[in-house]
């Protein structure tokens, strides 16, 4: 990523309005690992990177799956390739997992997708994910993930999302976007 895009990606963390007390506090832990690292992106380089997630919405909900690994419900999303920004990887990943048309919901006049949540947590296996979320339009269709994604996925209408929420960080930001 280039000089500029990792200046906008610092600068949208730091103007971020936090919904909670949690948000705010890994604002803060965001912001100081992101000026630690080398390239913040690359996973390969430090156990402390940013990885990409969305918020897949449509008329049936919000789509959840149930992680292979972590064995709970949570957002699409995963680690950044190479060249590619946060909001991109959160796309790609998106469709990946959930085998769903997936667009953006809210571009700015930048051309770059709105930044809904900062949260860093553990991401097992020894690494701390400094996660940007996004909210993203998923059309209707079910999810059809191919094989090797979690087959555990749906929609669930926003009560229901919020209660399979397998983390109260993003139980809390689903209750900001419902």
């Amino acid at each position: 990523m280039s000089t500029a895009g990792h200046e906008y990606v610092r600068q949208s963390v730091e103007q971020r309005e936090s919904i909670d007390v949690a948000e705010r506090d890994s604002i803060a832990w965001f912001l100081v690992e992101f000026d630690r690292l080398d390239d913040p992106f690359d996973q390969a380089l430090d156990p402390v990177h940013v990885t990409g997630s969305a918020i897949v919405v449509g008329p049936r909900g919000v789509v959840l799956l149930r992680h292979k690994r972590l064995g709970f419900w949570l957002q699409p999303g995963g680690h950044i390739d190479p060249g590619e920004t946060p909001w991109e990887a959160a796309l790609r990943e998106a469709h990946e997992e959930t085998g769903l048309d997936v667009s953006f919901a809210d571009v700015g006049p930048a051309g770059v997708p709105r930044l809904v949540h900062v949260d860093v947590h553990d991401g097992g296996r020894g690494h701390t994910h400094l996660d940007l979320r996004y909210v993203l339009v998923g059309g209707d269709a079910d999810p059809d993930p191919p094989e090797g994604e979690s087959q555990e996925i749906g929609w669930f209408d926003w009560p229901a999302a919020i209660e399979r929420a397998g983390d109260d960080r993003l139980k809390a930001l689903l209750r900001t976007l419902a």
